[in-house]
């Protein structure tokens, strides 16, 4: 596998036409607009049930179709229920019945995830040119902005920056006892310098996200229904689930297949309790073909079994762990920066949710420090 991203540009518009797709295109493009005017809600309510009806998509299975119909739906549900003073707890059938087809379809929970808001949500402005943050802008977003395209933009050139990384992993797990030294460097190579590339993007988030309209204009929106004081009782899709609130975690990083696949092929463990737990809930939200590559990496790699004797390859090994850890030592600083500080700010603008928890319903400060620690335990070389 080649990083995560998809192998195509992800599509802006149905490669079929009809009445149903084009208002899903039209509400979802529109959506700024009518977030800012506080439209969006009453032009949902006005529609007929079947008005979103995508039979047409799950009959093609074009993948391109079907992600692009999640995208849509994911995006105006969740604009729908943050998009007030007080979030909506019923989501009516016209978006309901369709997102959880087609989450159905793609064997992912019916809520906004990581893959639809980030991976799934670009395109390069000149096609013949590299993905960077010059070249590379959003499909869809809820208020828009230059704050919430570069956090969404900077996470697509990582995924981007770190595919080799990922490919270098897969490799890693076929390796054997007859691998050579050299080999094994190789690879171990790959991750280090792919993860120093991802750290360089990592490190220009604030170069265009600011805090303050980060934590109030950009994070509500993309909170889930599981451990969100806001939605307590979770949240009803109406005619779905027999009619009962169901709980899902809102969109976050954790919910990347980059991290957890090094982990996997670095044999990197988390200590078994709510972190771990956490992480592994994760996978649930992640396209179900990059849960199983990690799920193949982790059965099959041996690779401290092939370092064991090498201290050459320990050396290599310490310096893919000192990458991970430096990439989890910003984040910890961002989510102080963005999330921490700002929660002690006045709010003039809305609701920036919970401050203890993030946006997947967890005490990140928390885990985000053990994340950093553990990378830095598992070194060969504690110094």
């Amino acid at each position: 596998m080649k990083g995560f991203l998809p192998e195509k540009q992800p599509s802006k518009t149905y490669s079929i036409s009809n009445n149903s797709l084009d208002l899903l295109t039209n509400i979802a493009n529109d959506l700024p607009k009518l977030l800012l005017t506080g439209q969006l809600q009453k032009q949902i309510n006005h529609l007929k049930k079947n008005d979103f009806e995508i039979n047409e998509l799950l009959i093609n299975k074009k993948p391109a179709d079907i992600n692009l119909a999640m995208r849509h739906l994911s995006f105006i549900a969740h604009g729908y229920i943050w998009g007030d003073v007080e979030p909506h707890k019923v989501l009516p059938t016209v978006i309901a019945k369709p997102w959880v087809q087609i989450a159905n379809e793609l064997g992912r929970p019916p809520i906004l995830s990581y893959a639809s808001y980030c991976l799934d949500n670009w395109y390069k402005i000149n096609s013949d040119q590299e993905i960077s943050l010059e070249n590379v802008a959003l499909i869809n977003n809820f208020l828009g902005g230059v704050d919430e395209d570069w956090f969404v933009t900077i996470h697509v050139v990582i995924e981007d920056r770190a595919s080799n990384a990922v490919d270098a992993a897969g490799q890693i797990k076929d390796l054997d006892s007859e691998a050579t030294e050299g080999e094994i460097k190789q690879e171990l190579k790959n991750i280090s310098k792919s993860m120093r590339e991802v750290n360089k993007i990592f490190a220009r988030m604030p170069e265009k996200c600011d805090p303050y309209v980060y934590y109030h204009r950009v994070r509500p929106f993309i909170f889930g229904s599981k451990d969100n004081p806001d939605l307590k009782s979770g949240l009803v899709y109406e005619g779905e689930f027999k009619n009962k609130a169901q709980f899902f975690r809102g969109e976050t990083g954790a919910q990347s297949s980059i991290i957890p696949t090094l982990d996997a092929a670095l044999m990197l463990k988390h200590s078994n309790d709510s972190l771990r737990h956490y992480l592994n809930e994760m996978r649930e939200y992640m396209p179900p073909k990059h849960n199983q590559y990690i799920k193949d990496i982790e059965s099959k790699s041996t690779l401290l079994n092939l370092i064991s004797d090498s201290k050459v390859l320990q050396s290599s090994y310490d310096e893919c762990l000192e990458e991970i850890r430096i990439f989890r030592s910003m984040h910890l600083e961002y989510a102080g920066t963005y999330i921490h500080q700002q929660s002690q700010l006045k709010n003039p603008f809305g609701r920036g949710g919970s401050t203890i928890t993030g946006t997947g319903g967890t005490p990140f400060m928390k885990y985000l420090k053990k994340h950093r620690d553990e990378s830095q335990e598992g070194k060969y070389s504690k110094d």
